[in-house]
């Protein structure tokens, strides 16, 4: 039986694309826009992937998409960052009308160790989360009116 989470964090906002753009745009990593983290998945985007966060003067972090529901959400398990904890990330994609999506995202850690570190992600995820969020959609907004479902790299003068 797996545990409940000692924290959880959710937050939603509305984007104005379809639900099937802007699962396309999420689904596609190259797309993970958050500096200085980089992203990489060994893999296509299926149950079992494994996938590397990199961030500056940190070692490597581990995840795994534990879950696809296509077109609907997903969740991303990572498991290699504290020992003996557990952060979920469960993406949503509910359409609102035919050109507007939900997106919500909703966070959980768990595991033994899990409690000692609730005040630390809390505080990094909590006020960042929503705002995020709001980033990520005006880059959709942008990537489709540009006709595709990924961002510019930086060397064509465009945002990662």
């Amino acid at each position: 039986m797996k545990a409940a989470p000692v924290w959880t964090c959710e937050r939603s906002v509305d984007v104005d694309v379809p639900a099937a753009f802007a699962w396309r745009y999420m689904t596609d990593v190259r797309n993970w826009n958050d500096p200085p983290a980089e992203f990489e998945l060994g893999g296509p985007f299926a149950n079992g992937a494994r996938g590397t966060t990199r961030m500056p003067d940190r070692p490597p972090m581990s995840w795994t998409i534990a879950e696809v529901d296509r077109g609907a959400g997903y969740t991303i398990v990572g498991d290699g960052f504290l020992e003996n904890v557990s952060l979920n990330v469960r993406w949503r994609f509910e359409p609102v009308s035919d050109g507007r999506t939900r997106l919500t995202q909703r966070l959980e850690l768990s595991g033994a160790n899990a409690p000692a570190h609730v005040e630390a992600i809390r505080a990094a995820f909590e006020p960042n989360l929503e705002p995020g969020m709001r980033r990520i959609a005006n880059l959709m907004v942008g990537a489709m009116a540009r006709g595709d479902g990924s961002v510019e790299r930086p060397d064509a003068g465009g945002l990662t």
